[in-house]
């Protein structure tokens, strides 16, 4: 038996199942002895099987035993952020009106992880409906102040050692940002590479899969898994995917190439946040270009909001005329603005999108990465309200650009604060052997 398996990043895990030094049960029990410890303060679990989830990790060990086949997260327990369907869980979707729902099927990514042989260790709290009103989950650094959201309990989870990995989703920042908050690394792939099939849909035009996990290779190895053309999902592409893990295991044969843009919303930087990143930037030095962007960049953070907040009112109208006394008074005043957004102005907006999608495809034939912050600052206190200022995720979401976020500074009071790298669309492959780069050039700066 390992020592506090619960600690163990995937990557590691899979290893000692391979030498035999140890079991998915004795993981899985050691992840739920940990939730035991600490969820009464984290709050991050809403479905949990503890009994559901060791017959998995014992069929796992069966099949190991027996030299049958095994996928590649074979027996690592993967938690679910609660809008994604499973048959055999409910998914409640953050909200008192879908309490208790349950289907008859799974997901497709549920699906992938069963065929890679994941244990699916149950359902993650997220805000009401994914988006703006905060749930119950606490940040495992500091259970006074926010997880981030929406995918909050995803990012507390693996914070918490809970899990070694999740899965969240992300319209705005919900992956990028609780990353930061958590202390995790976040990583949200291309628009499309993730189906969305089985998912609580808020916005067909912006919604995007990610993941959380303690390592840049845990990261990519669970999107390798979970990617793939699914013809149900508009936004998904026939086209292979970038190999994810092995961009994350690759040196950079060159120099990356990196910008900064002084955006006129830096100002929300906290001090600590922005004197963390200055040092980041000295380190880096001539790798990164400093530019000033378009005014028409900035302006994509009204059209991300106009988009969202359309396709919301679009796409859960059901909800909101049969269950209004259910909303809550954070989401009432957005569905009231929703609904106010007129076809001409939607369908401008989506055209904006379209436009700054072709900037970013030539912007990124001279640059490697964009480098940026994931949130403003560490995570606002829990009874501030509301779930952190997804500012620096707007934009490269509304363009469904892959972003990765690294735990790689401390704030004044010993939060965590992340760093974002932003790359080109349909080459996170490159970003991710980019972030690894990075993490080289800081780990020797420090020596």
């Amino acid at each position: 038996m390992i020592k506090d398996a619960y600690k163990l990043s995937a990557t590691e895990a899979l290893s000692l199942f391979a030498s035999g030094k140890l079991s998915s049960v004795e993981l899985v029990k050691s992840c739920l002895t940990r939730i035991t410890e600490t969820d009464d303060a984290i709050r991050a679990w809403v479905y949990l099987d503890p009994e559901a989830v060791l017959a998995q990790a014992a069929e796992c060990d069966r099949i190991r035993k027996a030299g049958l086949a095994t996928g590649p997260l074979h027996g690592i327990p993967v938690a679910l952020k609660d809008i994604i369907d499973t048959a055999d869980m409910p998914t409640g979707r953050g909200t008192p009106i879908f309490k208790g729902r349950r289907t008859d099927h799974d997901a497709r990514l549920v699906e992938l992880l069963r065929g890679a042989g994941a244990v699916i260790m149950g359902k993650t709290v997220t805000t009401e409906l994914a988006f703006v009103h905060p749930n119950e989950t606490r940040n495992p650094h500091n259970p006074d102040h926010t997880p981030g959201g929406s995918s909050s309990g995803s990012a507390a989870a693996v914070a918490a050692y809970h899990v070694p990995l999740s899965i969240g989703t992300q319209t705005n920042g919900s992956v990028i940002r609780p990353a930061s908050f958590c202390g995790t690394f976040g990583f949200k792939p291309t628009r499309g590479v993730i189906s969305r099939s089985g998912l609580l849909q808020t916005s067909d035009s912006l919604d995007q899969v990610g993941c959380f996990g303690r390592t840049l290779a845990d990261v990519a190895l669970l999107t390798d898994v979970i990617g793939g053309y699914d013809g149900r999902d508009s936004t998904s592409f026939a086209r292979p995917r970038p190999a994810m893990a092995q961009g994350a295991a690759q040196d950079a044969p060159v120099t990356p190439s990196l910008v900064w843009f002084d955006l006129p919303f830096n100002d929300r930087l906290s001090d600590d946040a922005r004197d963390g990143i200055e040092a980041v930037l000295d380190i880096l030095g001539p790798s990164v270009s400093r530019m000033e962007p378009a005014d028409t960049l900035s302006n994509l953070v009204a059209v991300q909001a106009r988009i969202h907040e359309y396709e919301i009112c679009a796409q859960q109208a059901e909800v909101f005329e049969t269950h209004w006394d259910q909303i809550s008074d954070t989401l009432k005043p957005v569905v009231t603005r929703g609904r106010q957004i007129s076809q001409v102005e939607y369908e401008d907006a989506l055209a904006v999108k379209a436009s700054a999608e072709a900037f970013f495809l030539d912007f990124f034939t001279e640059y490697d990465a964009i480098i940026a912050p994931s949130a403003t600052g560490e995570a606002p206190r829990f009874d501030a309200g509301g779930t952190g200022d997804p500012i620096f995720c707007t934009i490269w979401t509304l363009a469904g650009l892959p972003c990765v976020s690294l735990p790689l500074l401390v704030g004044e009071t010993g939060l965590p604060i992340g760093v974002q790298l932003i790359g080109p669309a349909e080459k996170d492959n490159r970003l991710l052997r980019t972030a690894r780069w990075l993490q080289t050039q800081l780990a020797e700066a420090a020596q």
